[in-house]
């Protein structure tokens, strides 16, 4: 079973010595959790025309290459590209947030919460530098109490 403990906002992966302890689970299939390693972003890169995705898939998107996709690990670090403030969402979201597109280094395009920054747009700049942190996912929980984890986009100073 597969643990993560919150160390300076970042989490570590390690094992339950006890059956019945509670693991946390990713919030999306591309979000992964290496027992003993850092949390981190996969991507999916065609080998034939250097394309990089989200999610796992068989065929380019771009050149349409079939079989040629190979998983890689995306950066932690990006420039944001696009923004929306939202102001209305469900029931138990607080609003506002700020909802992201971000550029990473190296390849890769990734939408997410912008978080540690006001939701003013002159306090919100694009091409601004961020990382990519994992964190508790709003407090969400499966049916069995395990609490899921998220990345979000914090700027980087």
């Amino acid at each position: 079973m597969i643990a993560i403990v919150k160390k300076l906002n970042l989490y570590k992966t390690t094992t339950y010595k006890f059956k019945g302890e509670k693991m946390s689970l990713p919030v999306v299939d591309y979000l992964k959790l290496p027992e003993g390693g850092d949390p981190y972003l996969e991507g999916h890169k065609c080998t034939d025309c250097g394309s990089i995705f989200l999610g796992e898939r068989n065929v380019c998107s771009n050149c349409f290459s079939r079989e040629n996709m190979e998983a890689m690990k995306l950066s932690n670090k990006g420039k944001l590209y696009s923004y929306s403030i939202v102001f209305r969402s469900f029931p138990g979201i607080d609003v506002p947030y700020i909802s992201a597109i971000v550029d990473l280094e190296g390849g890769g395009t990734v939408k997410g919460n912008l978080i540690d920054c006001d939701p003013d747009p002159e306090k919100i700049k694009f091409d601004m530098p961020v990382e990519v942190i994992f964190d508790d996912a709003l407090g969400r929980k499966d049916s069995e109490g395990n609490s899921y984890i998220s990345y979000f986009f914090k700027p980087i100073s």
